[in-house]
């Protein structure tokens, strides 16, 4: 079986995994985009990656509602993948994606040129502030989990513009906002839970370490016992048996 029936026979499953059908722009989108050609050169070592499957990115598009010729703001390009498909529904011109990850950022821009969507903006940008270069969007997609919406993004949205975030911490649901005529967010739908990473501020990058101290050091100790080389090992030593 070739991939493109296989990617027809995924959207299928799609439509009956969320109980709702896909407008016609969507499933032509996730037909089309080869999933398979956006791998992550950056996962880690927990298996982690940055590659979101076609199930969440369907439940991203669906709740963005974008249309042909609408201008569009990732914040959180990963590798490209949702970047391609939403180019497909809006067109690649149309479509400005930001990653704080150096890595990440190069990674999306092979992928979407290998696969014909040199069109699509990837820039390294602390997200939280937008782009606002290219502002005002029709529709922003934020790619990181939040407690609200950051008041850049919320600016850089066109008058009846649409924004969709995952908003929380440990516990996070896929809501859409539309802005008001006195310039503010409502928001209007919540699309279930998801989980993604938070979003960074600039100096964080995703490939680089952990900031939480008390994680780092567990995760270096169980991969490498006392021998680890950050140094903490000694911490782990009876110095009464040593000295």
């Amino acid at each position: 079986m070739d991939r493109q029936t296989l990617r027809a026979d995924m959207v299928e499953g799609l439509e009956y995994s969320l109980e709702q059908p896909l407008s016609g722009s969507i499933v032509a989108a996730l037909q089309t985009v080869p999933h398979h050609e956006f791998t992550d050169p950056t996962a880690d070592s927990d298996g982690g990656s940055q590659t979101l499957q076609p199930s969440l990115v369907a439940r991203l598009l669906l709740a963005l509602d974008a249309d042909c010729g609408h201008e569009t703001l990732i914040v959180g390009a990963g590798v490209g993948y949702t970047a391609a498909a939403l180019a497909e529904i809006v067109g690649g011109r149309h479509v400005h994606a930001l990653d704080i990850d150096t890595q990440l950022v190069r990674a999306a821009r092979q992928n979407l040129s290998k696969t014909g969507y040199d069109e699509v903006l990837v820039d390294r940008r602390d997200g939280a502030r937008g782009y606002p270069e290219y502002a005002p969007f029709d529709r922003i997609l934020v790619e990181s989990s939040v407690l609200e919406p950051p008041r850049a993004l919320i600016k850089q949205l066109a008058p009846d513009g649409r924004l969709v975030a995952p908003c929380g911490t440990t516990t996070q649901t896929l809501r859409a906002f539309e802005k008001n005529s006195t310039g503010g967010l409502e928001q209007k739908d919540d699309f279930g839970a998801v989980q993604f990473r938070p979003m960074l501020v600039d100096g964080e990058q995703a490939s680089s370490p952990v900031r939480n101290r008390t994680k780092r050091e567990e995760k270096e100790f169980n991969e490498h016992g006392y021998f680890a080389p950050a140094g903490w090992e000694y911490e782990w030593l009876d110095w009464d048996e040593r000295l």
